[in-house]
């Protein structure tokens, strides 16, 4: 039992593994932090009318994108998400979901 150890304990005594590195050697992925960007365009109001911006925070069936995918502040998201759903109701931009399922 003693001469069986477990990677972990290999890997403290050996030290053979990079910094910030997991167990089995691989380097971590360090999200870099996104920043709002109507907050870098100094955007005071969210124009519903502007679709073309509205179609980037829109997934592709339709919903809109949570900020830590679109890096928006809590501010921001709030405006987006009224904007959305005016264009949607204008039909500027589509509900999404709606094609046809091939069987």
């Amino acid at each position: 039992m003693d001469e069986r150890r477990s990677r972990r304990d290999d890997a403290d005594t050996e030290g053979s593994y990079e910094e910030g590195g997991d167990e089995r050697g691989r380097s971590r992925f360090v999200r870099r932090p996104r920043v709002c960007q109507f907050c870098l365009d100094k955007v005071t109001q969210i124009d519903y009318k502007n679709a073309d911006s509205l179609r980037r925070m829109v997934s592709e069936r339709g919903k809109i994108r949570p900020r830590r995918q679109t890096g928006t502040c809590a501010r921001h998201q709030r405006a987006l998400a009224v904007a959305i759903k005016r264009a949607r109701h204008m039909a500027l931009i589509d509900f999404g979901g709606h094609k046809e399922r091939v069987r």
